[in-house]
């Protein structure tokens, strides 16, 4: 990305460079850091989320079984008795408690039952039965919970749930033998081996997303960073030149002051005329002066955006008129006509600060007077295109280059420095003009050819 690096090169000290990178970085280290916590957080809640919905799952598909198995027991069992007549279709690899079972890795369960372990417990612990899978190390003892994790000697756990069996109910006896003791407790257990060797591979693919969004974080913070510099760095540099041209145009009416009084105090005798020149020379410098340090508190006032603008209507056409009127001695010595053109036939109102308009104006029409040559002609014209009111300031003057057109906008920036300097131009004119349009929500716009003159827009919002 190119960024005003090399601004900070060439007008930024090298402390103060590597200030605005070491904020540059802090700042993108503090995104990423953010940005990664965020994602850790989202990573670990999805994690959780989907270890907990399949947990769920399977923790329901348990019970099923279990109460599958329930139903079909309690039509055939009655005790513990009729473990040796239960069908061999309903558990085919029953064991019972007195018989040795077969060894785990020679068990045949039945595909319905694969991966399930079936106990039947007697409520004095005793295993009265087992079917399907046979871990090694689950202990055989009464469940307390209908809902159990259990471990196996190699340390895999196991969900189990409990469910009681109760004697068969018999017709000639009716629905109070429901209130009978359980006989025995049917536990259904499965291992989450499947379900820890999924969790893992979750695990590692979010890891690995974590590691990759970080991967992209790093660069986009540096981005973002660079983006939340660049106004600070521009309205560095701004205040920096504005301070360092401030300097230079305080310095040069100071030291020609300077130089009257030290020139005068050397003569000896001081007569009554040289007496009136240095004052002469300290008054107009006094005057300059005056003068940049009154357009230097404007500027920072309109800088505010909160600085208060008087809104009261203002009539426009009149505005240049009274402008016309000022500037007509100025224009008559430099032998150009200036004309006045209203190409409408209503009021042209707008709502703003009148004093501030017409400095606007003055600024604009004594620029257009100051480089036209003698001869040339100079008009202001008013217009209105919809809610807008259109002044343009014409002139026949010696033109602004290209190059200088966006520039001459800046505060201290003259095209003619010696010229300017000579006129006693502090390059704040346009500045202010540019200050004055932008807090009536207006616009200034230049469209010039060197040699041909200069025609200056200034777009205003109609006051309705």
């Amino acid at each position: 990305m190119v960024w005003d690096i090399g601004l900070f090169r060439h007008k930024v000290s090298k402390p103060q460079n590597q200030l605005f990178q070491q904020s540059r970085l802090q700042l993108a280290a503090w995104y990423a850091g953010v940005m990664g916590v965020i994602l850790t957080l989202l990573g670990f809640g999805m994690y959780r989320a989907i270890a907990h919905a399949h947990e769920v799952t399977i923790d329901r598909e348990i019970k099923s079984v279990a109460d599958a198995l329930k139903n079909a027991l309690k039509v055939t069992l009655a005790d513990e008795q009729q473990l040796k007549q239960l069908p061999p279709q309903l558990l085919p690899d029953l064991c019972l408690g007195d018989q040795r079972c077969l060894d785990p890795i020679q068990q045949t369960s039945s595909p319905y039952l694969q991966g399930y372990y079936i106990r039947i417990i007697s409520p004095s612990g005793e295993l009265l039965a087992t079917a399907g899978a046979r871990p090694q190390g689950i202990p055989v003892a009464i469940p307390t919970k209908t809902l159990q994790t259990v471990w196996d000697n190699n340390n895999q756990h196991y969900h189990q749930v409990a469910v009681e069996l109760f004697p068969t109910v018999s017709p000639t006896i009716g629905p109070t033998a429901q209130a009978s003791k359980s006989w025995a407790y049917l536990v259904v257990g499965r291992s989450f081996q499947d379900f820890d060797e999924y969790l893992a591979s979750v695990r590692w693919r979010i890891l690995l997303g974590l590691l990759l969004a970080l991967a992209l974080v790093a660069p986009a913070s540096w981005w973002l960073a660079t983006l939340a510099m660049r106004p600070i760095y521009r309205s560095y540099s701004q205040i920096q030149q504005f301070t360092a041209d401030a300097a230079h145009e305080l310095r040069t009416p100071l030291a020609a002051i300077r130089a009257t009084v030290e020139s005068v105090l050397r003569l000896p005798h001081l007569s009554e005329a040289d007496a009136q020149d240095t004052l002469g020379v300290i008054h107009r410098q006094n005057q300059r002066l005056s003068n940049l340090v009154s357009n230097l508190l404007l500027l920072s006032k309109l800088d505010i955006q909160s600085y208060p603008t008087k809104q009261a209507p203002c009539n426009l056409v009149d505005l240049i008129h009274d402008i016309a009127e000022e500037m007509a001695a100025f224009a008559l010595q430099k032998k150009i006509v200036l004309d006045i053109d209203v190409q409408t036939e209503s009021v042209v109102t707008v709502l703003g600060d009148e004093e501030n308009l017409y400095r606007l104006l003055l600024n604009l029409v004594n620029n257009a007077l100051t480089y036209t040559p003698e001869g040339g002609r100079v008009t202001l014209t008013i217009q209105q295109q919809q809610q807008q009111a259109l002044i343009l300031v014409i002139d026949t003057g010696v033109g602004i280059a290209s190059e200088d057109q966006a520039k001459i906008f800046d505060r201290f920036y003259r095209v003619d420095t010696a010229r300017s300097r000579q006129t006693g131009n502090s390059g704040l004119g346009l500045a202010i003009s540019t200050a004055i349009a932008q807090a009536h929500k207006g616009t200034i716009t230049v469209a010039s050819q060197p040699g041909q003159g200069s025609t200056f827009k200034v777009s205003l919002p109609i006051s309705l």
